[in-house]
Formats: structure tokens, C-alpha cells, sequence
């Protein structure tokens, strides 16, 4: 081993430990120091591990998980990079934290859209899966088409790699691609003619531009679609969801390939997760069984409804980030058969996107019929949800304002009129709240 690599190695491990031990985490440092000593560092790391590689617009921190638990009921151990950090620096920092010996080692990784092409000059993945693409920090991936183009310069680097695709995403059949291919998709519903809602992304044919008809509509623009001009349609699914048996806002039940399952989490968005991680453990021929009790493990990820008690309220984090990511936000605590009271926070640093209009492309115009009691709105954008929530037309009595103050967002949780607390976040705003919840007096130990 080069004594470079020798010390990008120690400096990283011991950064790992000190922040682990003295400041209860750091995902992203101990890899951004080690790739400073030796750039060619995770080449090394990773030269022993199968790759699967998880990217996407939205989806990807639950998809890696339930990924890596089904695989974990098979293979002896697993690696992924469970706090979310995916770009170069934390993907580094998660194989630097390997402690097993195991001969068969299998890494299941999230990947940031961005970053693909430069991970994966080192590493060779075996399989990507990508989940969907929309329209999600401009700043950083532009528009759809761009991102996709990102997919496929990272899925480039690899073209012994299968890439596994949502069937029912438009732009992933857009192209035929040096890596072979296969697709998951929904197919539960008898066919119906309809068009997608008029505010709707990526509706266009990627092939001729007409306007896309479809036959079933998921959620967005997620379906079984054609293009009435060109023929241009939804290709042949090789892994099929054919039953939805139920959705609400804490879990889901369906079929998928004959198999019955459920996922202790709500929304049809998180279906999708479930299908795509399903689709993978298939790829690697995971019987039944195994997939069945890892969907059904009830460890809740990282802001993806996660559920904590603060004062005795039952609080439930869900991230958002995005027009389509808001929208199945309110779908699904609009399932819930209990009243509420909502949070919404909204930052707009390098890891939320700066530009913060997407919020008035999400319905939250829907949050009227549920009549809600109380809207607490809050983060470094505080004011512009505050006007987005009064132009969709709550009252302003039922809202409360409590900008950047955590100690008056702890009391107004407090003394909120109803037991259930929802919590919609963006990134940065969910990692802020995680800290100073976990040094409140009344929570420590308990987060």
C-alpha cells in the first residue's frame, strides 16, 4: 500500500472516530480529508465489493435502505451509506467505516445525480437502479432532460452494468443505452384514457415533443403512457406491481410478481421505492421470503416518516424538496384518519436548492379540505411559505410564524391543539431540527 494511500486511510478512520465520539456524527468530513491525501482513495476502498448503485430524483434514501435489508436476509454483510451523504466525499466515508472481514461484500450505494459520473470513474457497479426524474434544484441538475443526461454519463463508465429503470417514467426509454436494460412499473389498474394533470412535468414526449396520453396514471407523470403522433409508449415491463391492496398514511400492501407485501411506511411514492428495491433483490434472485421480511422491517429512515415524541406529541418528519415530493407530502398525511397540525420548514442552502419557487408549483392548496387547526411555519425562507400557505388560502389566524426560534417551535409543538404533529422539511432544515432535538434537555437519550 502506498504510504499515501496509508495515511488518506488512517486520517479518514480517525476522523470517523473523533466525530462520531465527541460530536455524534460527521458523514461527510472524514471521506473530503482522504480524498485531499489521496484522490484515488475510494478506487482502493472499494476494489473487493459488488456495486449497486441507487440514483434518482426522488426516492433514493429509502430505496438503498430496503435495498440493503433485503440483501442483509441473504449475504453476511452489506454496506450502504445509511445517513444519506451521497456524494464522492460520503460515499469515501462509508467505506471508510468498515469494520467486517467477510469475503462476499456487497456495497448498496445512494448516489447523488450530479456526482455519478465522477463516483463511478471509481467504482464498477454491477447494477444501477434508477428510480424517477423530476424537476428538483435547478440550480444544480437544470432541467429533466439534463439530469438524465447526468444517469446516463454515469451509467457510461460502467457498461457491463444493467441498468434497472422506472418503466413508468417517459425519459427512461427515451434512449437505447450501452448497458443493458430492465424495467419495473406499475400495472394494476385497467387501462382508462386520460391525460396528465395540466401542471404536470415532463408530459411531453421525449421523442416528438406532442403531448403524452396514457392509459394509468400513478402519480405525476409516472404511468403507463403513448404518444398518440410518434407511438412512442411505456416499455415492456420485466418486474410488475399488478395489485395495490392498500395505501394509507403509515403503510402499504400489494403484489409484486405474485408476491404479497407489505411496507410499514405510507404513499404511493414509497410503493414505488419498495418496487424498485423488490426489482433489485429479483435481479439477484432473493426468494420470497427474504424480500417479504426485509420490506416489512419497520426501521424508519432518516426523515422519510420518521416518527418521534416531543412533549408527548406524535411527531412524524417527512422530507420534501420538490414540486412532485410536496405533493405526495400532502397526499399522504391527507390519509390520515386523525386531525393534525402541520409544520413546514424551508431553507434554501447548497443541499435544499437555493431557488425556493418550486413551493409555488406544489399543491398546497389541497391543505383546505383538511382543515387543519394550526399551520406553524418556520426556517430561513419562513416568509415565503407564510405567503405560499396564504395564497393557497388558509387563514391567517391558523398560522404561526416562529422564523428561525427553535425554543418557540418546541412550544408551539407543545401546546399545539391536536396529538399528531406532521413535520414537512427541507434537508438542511431536517438536520438542524435532528441536532437541537438531540441536545434538548427532554429528549436526551431519546433521539
Amino acid at each position: 500500500m502506498r504510504l499515501r494511500t496509508f495515511m488518506a486511510k488512517f486520517i479518514g478512520k480517525f476522523t470517523y472516530w473523533f466525530l462520531q465520539i465527541f460530536f455524534n456524527g460527521g458523514s461527510s468530513l472524514p471521506g473530503k480529508l482522504a480524498l485531499k491525501i489521496d484522490p484515488t482513495i475510494l478506487k482502493i476502498l472499494a476494489k473487493d465489493y459488488e456495486i449497486i448503485v441507487i440514483t434518482g430524483t426522488n426516492g433514493k434514501t429509502l430505496t438503498t435502505s430496503l435495498t440493503a435489508n433485503i440483501l442483509r436476509q441473504q449475504f453476511d454483510y452489506v454496506l450502504t451509506n445509511s445517513t444519506g451523504s451521497n456524494m464522492i466525499q460520503g460515499i469515501v466515508s462509508t467505506f471508510l467505516n468498515v469494520k467486517s472481514k467477510k469475503k462476499k461484500k456487497i456495497a448498496v450505494l445512494e448516489i447523488d445525480e450530479a456526482s455519478l459520473a465522477k463516483v463511478t470513474e471509481d467504482l464498477n457497479p454491477k447494477l444501477f437502479v434508477f428510480t424517477n426524474i423530476f424537476r428538483d434544484q435547478m440550480d444544480r441538475y437544470g432541467e429533466i432532460y439534463t439530469t438524465y443526461q447526468m444517469l446516463l454519463n454515469g451509467a457510461n463508465k460502467a457498461p457491463d452494468a444493467t441498468i434497472l429503470c422506472n418503466g413508468d417514467s417517459p425519459l427512461f426509454a427515451l434512449c437505447t443505452t450501452k448497458n443493458s436494460q430492465k424495467f419495473y412499473g406499475f400495472n394494476h389498474l385497467s387501462d382508462k384514457e386520460q391525460m396528465a394533470h395540466y401542471n404536470t412535468e415532463g408530459v411531453l414526449c421525449p421523442k416528438c415533443q406532442k403531448i403524452l396520453h396514457y392509459k394509468m396514471i400513478t402519480y405525476a407523470n409516472l404511468g403507463k403512457y403513448y404518444c398518440s403522433n410518434c407511438g412512442f409508449h411505456r416499455p415492456q415491463l420485466d418486474f410488475c406491481l399488478s395489485e395495490l391492496k392498500k395505501v394509507d398514511n403509515t403503510s402499504s400492501a400489494f403484489v409484486i410478481d405474485g408476491m404479497s407485501l407489505t411496507l410499514e411506511v405510507g404513499g404511493v411514492y414509497n410503493v414505488y421505492n419498495a418496487l424498485a428495491a423488490t426489482a433489485a433483490s429479483e435481479y439477484y434472485q432473493i426468494p420470497y421470503e427474504k424480500i417479504k421480511a426485509g420490506l416489512a422491517c419497520n426501521e424508519k429512515v432518516f426523515g422519510r416518516q420518521e416518527v418521534i415524541s416531543i412533549y408527548g406529541k406524535k411527531v412524524t418528519i417527512i422530507l420534501v424538496k420538490n414540486p412532485v415530493g410536496i405533493n405526495q407530502a400532502i397526499d399522504v398525511v391527507s390519509r390520515a384518519p386523525f386531525s393534525f397540525t402541520l409544520v413546514t420548514l424551508l431553507n434554501s442552502q447548497y443541499a435544499d436548492g437555493i431557488d425556493t419557487s418550486w413551493i409555488w408549483d406544489g399543491n398546497y392548496e389541497k391543505l383546505i379540505k383538511l382543515n387543519l387547526p394550526k399551520i406553524i411555519v418556520g426556517g430561513e425562507r419562513h416568509k415565503d411559505m407564510m405567503r405560499r400557505i396564504i395564497v393557497a388560502g388558509v387563514k391567517t389566524e391558523k398560522i404561526i410564524d416562529v422564523d428561525t426560534n427553535f425554543k418557540r417551535l418546541l412550544n408551539e409543538i407543545k401546546i399545539a391543539p391536536t396529538e399528531h404533529i406532521y413535520i414537512f422539511t427541507t434537508y438542511t432544515a431536517m438536520l438542524n431540527l435532528r441536532k437541537k432535538l438531540a441536545n434538548a434537555d427532554f429528549l436526551k437519550g431519546k433521539f
